[in-house]
């Protein structure tokens, strides 16, 4: 102890930590003289050690920089005072320092430079926490066999000095080396030892540390119980001790064991919190880890771009960090998504690559991980042999390993590739061995992923029977999976992704009916339909009435709102700016932004789903059954048609109230290609070729209207010939199913009617009609429905036939599910009727740059040009929403038209700058009856949230301002509205969800409380859309029609009539919802 000045000290000894062991401690003073040159050095170098400690202590990646300043500053000092040991130990820590920054190569290079240093001051204690230093550096490089050779140097040392304590870190480095090498039972024996040890001295640090260890291990292992119990006791003392890093290392461990688990929305949790603190800490290493997890959790729940969002994310960082082997495990998941989108070349080439690499780094899990998903994606390219021959080199490794979950995923994978080589005998062992596997370690995705396939293959062998409670087990898996996921989005995601289980089911149940025609085999598999589909908007619209906010922590709530407002001004800027110039950085800076913010308000909204008192008392809504259906749902002049489509055949239910029918349709690829050419030929007229004269794009849209009547006659076969019989004069409700939804049914040709063409018959009322009259306070006349001829309409094009369309016989409405109408009726049985008829935004002012702004002071628009060039402009933006908005000048008509047929009643007609956002998410707009949006649709495929309407973007002194009602809006509108109408283009259409339909502004409208919404299925220009809605208005305000018939009749009239008799004009616009 060297003193500046003379005087009394006190020499305080104190435990470094609150909750430590007691000990003994002995002082001895050996030497009192004056102080020399070098023992001033040692002071200096003593304090700036110390400042360093204090630095680390702080543990972040500020404090860790300037922590090795003064280890670096002290060397010089050291080496004043001739303390070889001391600078050795300076050395250590800056190796250890560095090695925290994940600064690897520079850790080595400190260390090696102390070890000589530490061997010539015979420092073997010193030697060995350098030996260990460069052991932890070889490993984060991936090099594992180079660490277990310095681990192993350190362990003797730290024997023969007695020191228990540094003799655990190296015990439990070589149980971490062993476990990445896929030595499980190795590690698992070091790391009981050094738990013992660690339990004796009473250092609950490096406890936590142990038992986080063996969380790791034991989830490896397949064995969740002992993980879970290791791993929360790890997290608590983390936490007790304030060690921010050691909390987020376990809530990654704990993550790992929920989504081993199947618990992906616990898991997810605790991978952002983790992500949270290591940000906070400046952790690149941990960040890049949580990076990749978050991403696996995306790719599991079918959200596959967000995962190659956080995988790239991972990627960048682990390069930087020069972690090859981190590396390594996120090419191989990137690779295994492109493996689920079905791009098996690319996936095979990443694999192929990373197979040296595995073998490089002496990781033998993950060189058995490489074997089986080369051998996947052979198996996907035909060549079977080549994947025979790697999934038996992944077995081989994997029973080595003891990955028991990974074991089990490489049984299951051989099984399902001699089921398809018809060796049965083969694929059952397998797959029961796999099934035995996933059930030990409580592996309820495996578990459902084995049954599907034992499902398949007792299908294949002709037991029926027992393929279907195999896979009713397997959908019972995936229920229990999917009811703990609560963010909504991920539910659909998740849904999607497993959608292939509710698909064989049905496939099942069809041939079980073809077998037994009499025993319901039909009906259940209806019922198996309904299970598979528009299972999150059931569950939204159950949410919208249950008040689920009401209970949840106020800061929550508050949280919510501030993400949700920041989104929508993100949104905002990212449309202004890719409206101008911009750079491709800037672009994919917003876009990122956007993402990022967006996945933390799902989690948020998880979190209030999760804590909300009122959503743990929900009951979750059950699909119906075909008595709910024809009881709740039809009436007798409806006929309910439900297609499933399937990879091998297809199907089609047709319901009454008092039968059902099925029938067999062809494969999903042909019809989808069917389909596909309808929408073509329909949309033919929104296509922009460069450089297109007039001339030839008259001649191209000549061509696809000669064409049209040829592929809608063959689809209309397809879809609807088999029950031709059955259609007569009935209401139909289409529940369609992948590319049918972009299918307008009312334009399809009545099946069997091929290029006939129409008969010139007069409108009649239908036999048993009576008068209209209006029922109040109800918008809309209940109409008996029987049956009605056809109403004449003229040829599509001079010189073609015209099929005879299903709207001139038919109501046509559009539903998710038979389910969603039935809650949708539910929801508003027991609504007072609104006050108020009709409410009209119209004509919104999209620029600076509009004359009106010159008129703004007189409140008085300039009249419409209706000969200008501009009027008949598409009447949406781009897809994504990102270009100019022009202004809709029949809109202004449209809105006039529309409030003169209401004349006398209370209407709301806001045009101009009055059409604005302000004036939509005002309460009062729930006091209307029909809500009416004349303007641009914005439908975003990538982000549905970011879908909406655009409304006036500046106001009247010609300053920006919001006028996006985005989807988060219309969610939280209150509405008692019978009816929304958007006639904004494509408005029916958004994210296309397997299993959950169109995710966009229509199921929006729904939640807000709509139980009818009318919307569009492709751009139509500004004049014919202001004409079809001038006909519909006045069929239901002036001759008293419901929605559904006012519709119908406003087509069959656009039909009659030469300007727009071409289906591209009026057979856009459907309805979705109730009809009656």
């Amino acid at each position: 102890m060297v003193a500046e000045t003379p005087s009394i000290y006190r020499l305080d000894v104190r435990a470094p930590e609150k909750d430590a062991a007691k000990g003994r401690y002995e002082i001895k003073l050996e030497e009192v003289r004056t102080a020399t040159a070098q023992d001033r050095s040692r002071v200096v170098a003593e304090k700036l050690t110390a400042e360093a400690m204090q630095f680390l202590s702080e543990q972040t990646a500020e404090s860790r920089r300037k922590a090795l300043e003064k280890f670096e500053q002290s060397l010089a000092h050291w080496q004043a005072a001739k303390d070889p040991g001391k600078e050795a130990r300076a050395l250590y820590f800056m190796g250890y320092t560095y090695n925290a920054l994940a600064d690897n190569e520079k850790a080595l290079d400190s260390c090696n430079r102390g070890l000589p240093l530490a061997r010539a001051a015979g420092d073997r204690k010193t030697e060995a926490y350098l030996l260990d230093t460069i052991g932890s550096a070889y490993n984060a490089l991936g090099d594992k066999k180079k660490s277990l050779e310095f681990f192993n140097q350190a362990l003797p040392l730290r024997r023969a000095i007695r020191d228990r304590v540094g003799e655990t870190n190296t015990l439990n480095n070589i149980g971490m080396a062993y476990n990445w090498m896929g030595e499980r039972s190795k590690a698992l024996d070091y790391f009981n030892q050094v738990l013992l040890v660690l339990r004796q001295l009473g250092d609950r640090q490096k406890q936590a540390t142990m038992l986080n260890n063996l969380c790791v291990i034991h989830t490896n292992m397949g064995e969740y119980g002992k993980a879970l119990d290791s791993c929360n006791e790890s997290l608590q003392i983390r936490r007790h001790l304030t060690n921010r890093e050691g909390e987020a290392i376990s809530l990654n461990s704990l993550a790992n064991v929920y989504s081993s688990l199947g618990q992906y929305q616990q898991a997810l949790d605790s991978y952002i919190q983790s992500l949270a603190t290591y940000k906070a800490l400046g952790e690149r290493d941990g960040e890049a880890i949580e990076f990749n997890n978050i991403g696996w959790v995306y790719a599991t729940l079918g959200e596959y771009q967000k995962a190659i969002d956080f995988y790239s994310q991972s990627l960048e960082l682990l390069r930087a960090l020069g972690d090859r082997y981190g590396e390594a495990h996120v090419l191989n998941n990137i690779a295994v998504n492109y493996a689920t989108l079905e791009q098996y070349q690319k996936a095979l080439a990443i694999h192929l690559q990373l197979l040296p690499l595995r073998r490089a780094q002496g990781d033998r899990e993950g060189e058995a991980l490489t074997f089986n998903n080369i051998a996947n994606c052979y198996a996907e390219l035909g060549e079977k042999q080549k994947a025979l021959d790697y999934y038996a080199q992944s077995l081989t490794l994997h029973r080595v390993v003891g990955n028991r979950r990974l074991l089990a995923t490489a049984l299951r994978n051989v099984g399902g590739l001699y089921e398809k080589l018809g060796e049965h005998q083969k694929a059952l062992e397998c797959l029961n061995e796999a099934l035995l596997l996933s059930r030990t370690i409580g592996d309820p995705n495996g578990d459902a992923a084995t049954l599907s396939g034992l499902a398949r293959l007792e299908r294949d062998r002709g037991n029926l029977v027992e393929a279907q409670k195999f896979i009713e087990a397997a959908l019972a898996a995936v229920e229990s999976l999917r009811i703990n996921v609560k963010s909504q989005q991920l539910r659909s995601s998740f849904l999607a992704s497993v959608r292939k289980y509710y698909e064989f089911e049905i496939d099942l149940l069809m041939r079980l009916d073809k077998q037994h025609p009499a025993e319901g085999f039909d009906a259940a598999a209806l019922r198996a339909s309904e299970k598979g589909r528009a299972r999150s908007l059931l569950e939204l619209l159950s949410e919208a009435q249950a008040e689920i906010r009401e209970g949840v922590d106020p800061s929550l709530l508050k949280l919510e709102r501030q993400l949700q407002q920041t989104i929508a001004d993100k949104a905002e800027r990212q449309t202004r700016l890719l409206s101008g110039k911009y750079s491709e950085e800037q672009a994919t800076a917003a876009t990122k932004e956007i993402d990022a913010l967006t996945t933390e308000f799902e989690q948020v909204q998880a979190q209030i789903r999760e804590t909300s008192p009122r959503y743990a008392a929900l009951t979750q809504p059950a699909p119906l059954g075909l008595k709910e259906i024809q009881s709740q749902v039809l009436d007798n002049e409806t006929l309910l048609l439900e297609y499933a489509l399937g990879e091998e055949k297809s199907f089609l239910w047709a319901v009454t109230p008092t039968s059902i029918q099925s029938f067999e349709l062809a494969k999903r690829g042909d019809i989808e290609q069917a389909a596909r050419r309808v929408f073509e030929l329909l949309t033919a007229r929104n296509q922009s070729i460069p450089n297109e004269t007039p001339a030839q794009r008259k001649e191209r849209l000549d061509q696809a209207d000669a064409e049209y009547p040829k592929a809608s006659i063959t689809l209309s076969q397809m879809l609807l010939g088999p029950v031709a019989s059955e259609l007569k004069n009935k209401r139909l409700l289409i529940v369609s199913d992948g590319v049918l939804q972009y299918v307008p049914f009312a334009a399809l040709p009545v099946p069997n009617d091929e290029g006939e063409r129409m008969k010139e018959e007069q409108p009649t009322r239908r036999r048993g009609d009576t008068e209209t009259r209006r029922i109040e306070p109800k918008l809309a006349i209940d109409i008996p429905v029987s049956p009605r001829p056809p109403v004449p309409v003229s040829v599509f094009h001079p010189s073609s036939f015209i099929p005879h369309p299903l709207i001139v016989d038919h109501e046509v409405i559009n539903l998710p599910s038979a389910s969603v109408l039935a809650v949708l009726r539910q929801e508003t049985a027991d609504r007072q009727p609104p006050s108020k008829t009709i409410a009209v935004l119209a004509d919104p002012v999209f620029s600076s740059n509009d004359p009106r702004l010159a008129f703004s002071a007189r409140r008085q628009a300039p009249p419409v040009d209706k000969t200008s060039p501009m009027a008949d402009v598409q009447r949406s933006a781009a897809e994504s929403g990102l270009s100019d908005f022009v202004r809709l000048r029949f809109s202004r008509q449209e809105a006039e038209d529309i409030t003169r047929l209401a004349a006398g009643s209370m209407e709301l007609k806001a045009l101009d700058f009055a059409a604005s956002r302000a004036v939509a998410i005002n309460p009062d707009i729930g006091r209307y009856r029909i809500v009416h949006f004349a303007t641009h649709g914005l439908i975003n495929n990538q982000h549905p949230e970011l879908s909406g309407v655009v409304l006036s973007l500046v106001d009247q002194q010609g300053h920006p301002q919001n006028g996006f009602l985005r989807l988060y809006d219309i969610y939280n509108l209150k509405l008692t509205a019978d009816l929304v109408v958007l006639s904004a283009c494509q408005t029916a259409l958004g994210k296309e969800i397997k299993g959950e339909g169109l995710v966009g502004l229509t199921r929006g409208f729904m939640y807000a409380g709509a139980p009818r919404v009318v919307a569009s299925l492709w751009r139509i220009d500004d004049r014919a859309t202001a004409e079809l809605m001038k006909r519909f208005y006045a069929q239901m305000l002036s001759e008293k029609l419901r929605p559904a018939a006012a519709l119908r009749a406003a087509q069959v009239s656009m039909l009659q009539d030469k300007r727009w008799q071409a289906p591209h004009y009026w057979a856009a616009f459907t309805l979705q919802g109730e009809w009656k």
